[in-house]
């Protein structure tokens, strides 16, 4: 091999190099992380765990705090008996209530509508952390404080 097919080589190599390098930062710059979810469990509810887990399988970062007074972590974020459920989570300034699909919490965070959080009443057969048994088709809700809707109707844990 001559001299200059060498340098020739090694120039091209740390050209593609450099151009990776700068693709790979310049997308990583815009990406941001998933935000950390707080999760506030009756200690003896086992379904609450599944639900971290599902969390946790779809990339959520997800820490957990035991609560023998969970009623009143639900009145303070505002979460109403009717929309009340077994667990209540928070996540970049929104309060996540009971069984709330992966997929609906993504689509909240990317939309950051006006409201309180995301609450799926009761423990619907099939969302996450309650598999088992034929899934049922439930409602997630948007609630703010004087407000509900719709947000999106799921079974198991994808939308329909």
């Amino acid at each position: 091999m001559e001299p200059n097919d060498y340098h020739f080589e090694r120039r091209t190599i740390l050209r593609l190099l450099t151009s990776a390098a700068v693709v790979t930062l310049a997308t990583g710059v815009h990406a941001e992380p998933t935000p950390v979810m707080k999760v506030f469990k009756d200690p003896n509810c086992t379904c609450c765990g599944a639900w971290v887990e599902h969390l946790q399988a779809n990339g959520f970062t997800v820490t957990v705090a035991e609560a023998s007074n969970i009623r009143e972590v639900k009145a303070r974020v505002g979460v109403s008996k009717a929309l009340s459920s077994c667990h209540t989570g928070e996540i970049s300034g929104y309060v996540i209530e009971g069984h709330v699909p992966a997929h609906a919490i993504r689509r909240l965070l990317a939309e950051r509508p006006v409201a309180i959080g995301l609450a799926v009443p009761g423990m619907p057969i099939g969302s996450p952390g309650m598999e088992g048994g034929a899934p049922v088709v439930y409602d997630v809700v948007l609630f703010a404080r004087n407000r509900q809707e719709v947000f999106g109707r799921y079974k198991a844990d994808r939308p329909i």
